[in-house]
């Protein structure tokens, strides 16, 4: 298994022909990337995904590109969308071998971006690139093969990416930790390995995603329903009829709930409530640099100034951890611009007993880059760490921040976040989710066995689910032919002696025939001599 990782790390051998490859373009709201992947021929098991690797050139990188802006760029001229992605497609183009190309599928699928325009114009953008993408490239494109995903269907991609890549699916391997899934009406309940969970969070949005094995009991018709939007049931086997691969996902993104529009909400918060109570008690709190406002959620010492709709505050860190967190539970709730609540919203039931959850992107920049705790996480372990970086002075960290004490990721604006990063993942994860304190199996990474591991790795293993059941079928089918070409040999072998048996058998009896008829003519000419001897002589010697 670690060999074959290894040889992830290494050059993909294009001289190789029975490797396949497909392409899958990446457009989102800030930019647009194509990968490459390839994989070998299906091993024969139908039990038994693709291998499908991301390619690398011939010097070991990832063959990957990306350019700027979005593809919502094109909006206000659809015609261009496809001048757009030209760049994207020529890199992929000259990666994969030219005899490939009109064997390897291409998905384009657009993202937050394109979901935030208008359906006409969306269409209007897919419309050119169906219409002119086979025009230019020879890569097996259809309509089906350029869509607007979903938030839930990225969310879908992303868990089967990671879960592919720790090789929660195959079954075969040894594993302890393993689960029971209910399949429901298809059949007696199945014990595989246990998958884990993501949890992911941005700037923007909040994204959580695990496997739900039992459906559990749905208590009221409002419930049934947000399940309904929420859970995803599919088959990641080539064949509907075995039910080894079917997952059952839960999938919620909350929009506002990110790190950084997190604090904004904060903020704009903090602004309102200390303006309400300066006109109800009279006082100048924030007004002034003199008189600022003593921010919990930053660290001691750091001055700052926050400005909303016209309004002003000066603001102190006073690097009070445990009372920021308190002041950041309210935001939990969702506010009245954004229909998200991290409260009240359905979660399909998490068995913390028997589950694993790997936590992403400010999971682990805010257990990482300054903590140094990024890896297996212990809540009382970062709940310690977190407060002790708080207490700190802020000319204080940025003197370590200099003396490079942190992680090269790390930055100023890190630093002064930092404080309040940490409080809202705490909030956002035992008080939103609910994860007990004592939970053990959560991990913050930012890459899987060395390699950052994309939501589109998970779309084009969904996508191509189906390739290995036609190689299984073109093997059955010639397999077949060559056992009827056995069977045909075998059987032309013994009809060839059979009708030589036949030929031989014929000419016998047509030999014995000739011989009975010889003999008939024989005795017949017998009896005539014989005739002529008693009855034509005698009458002779009369006359004479």
């Amino acid at each position: 298994r670690y060999l074959a990782r290894a040889e992830e790390l290494t050059a993909t051998d294009t001289e190789d022909s029975s490797l396949n490859y497909g392409v899958v373009v990446d457009c989102g709201s800030s930019g647009s990337r194509v990968f490459v992947y390839f994989w070998p021929p299906h091993n024969g098991n139908p039990h038994d995904l693709l291998d499908i690797k991301q390619m690398r050139d011939r010097s070991s990188r990832p063959v990957v590109k990306k350019i700027k802006p979005g593809i919502s760029v094109t909006a206000a001229a659809p015609e261009q969308a496809t001048p757009y992605l030209r760049p994207l497609l020529r890199f992929a183009a000259a990666h994969v071998p030219a005899r490939k190309h009109k064997e390897t599928p291409l998905y384009i699928l657009c993202t937050a971006g394109m979901r935030l325009l208008p359906e006409r114009q969306q269409a209007a953008i897919l419309e050119d690139l169906v219409r002119n993408v086979p025009l230019e490239f020879d890569f097996l494109f259809s309509k089906s093969h350029a869509e607007v995903i979903s938030g839930k269907q990225e969310g879908v991609y992303a868990w089967i990416g990671i879960n592919f890549v720790l090789g929660r699916f195959d079954h075969e391997d040894e594993e302890d930790a393993v689960v029971t899934v209910a399949l429901g009406d298809q059949g007696k309940p199945l014990v595989r390995k246990r998958t884990v969970g993501i949890l992911d969070m941005g700037g923007a949005s909040l994204q959580i995603a695990y496997e739900v094995p039992d459906s559990g009991a749905i208590s009221s018709p409002q419930q049934e329903e947000a399940a309904k939007s929420l859970l995803a049931e599919f088959n990641l086997g080539c064949d509907v009829q075995h039910t080894g691969h079917m997952y059952r996902v839960y999938v919620n993104t909350f929009l506002g709930f990110g790190g950084n529009f997190a604090r904004q909400r904060y903020e704009e918060h903090v602004l309102n409530q200390t303006y309400v109570h300066n006109r109800l008690h009279s006082q100048q709190t924030g007004l002034s640099p003199k008189m600022p406002f003593l921010d919990p959620c930053l660290p001691m010492g750091l001055e700052d100034m926050v400005a909303r709709g016209g309004q002003t505050m000066y603001v102190r860190g006073r690097g009070d951890w445990q009372t920021c967190a308190k002041l950041l539970q309210p935001l939990l709730a969702g506010s009245n611009g954004s229909q998200a609540s991290l409260v009240g919203t359905y979660k399909a039931p998490i068995d913390f007993s028997n589950s694993e959850f790997y936590g992403f992107s400010e999971f682990f920049y805010c257990t990482e880059d300054v903590l140094r705790l990024g890896g297996q996480y212990s809540a009382p372990t970062f709940t310690s760490a977190a407060q002790e970086y708080c207490r700190q002075r802020w000319e204080v960290l940025t003197q370590r921040f200099r003396g490079g004490l942190y992680s090269a990721h790390a930055d100023q604006h890190r630093l002064k976040y930092q404080c309040f990063k940490s409080a809202w993942m705490y909030q956002v994860l035992h008080e939103g989710f609910q994860f007990p304190l004592d939970y053990p199996n959560l991990r913050t990474a930012q890459l899987v066995y060395d390699r950052e591991v994309q939501w589109t790795l998970g779309a084009i293993l969904y996508k191509t689910r189906f390739l290995p059941l036609r190689d299984l079928r073109q093997e059955s089918i010639r397999q077949a032919h060559a056992s009827w070409l056995r069977l045909s040999f075998v059987y032309n072998h013994y009809l060839f002696f059979a009708c030589i048996l036949v030929v031989v058998l014929a000419i016998v009896l047509y030999l014995l025939r000739l011989r009975r008829i010889h003999r008939r003519q024989l005795r017949s000419a017998q009896h005539t001599l014989l005739w002529l001897d008693k009855v034509v002589v005698p009458l002779g010697q009369g006359n004479v």
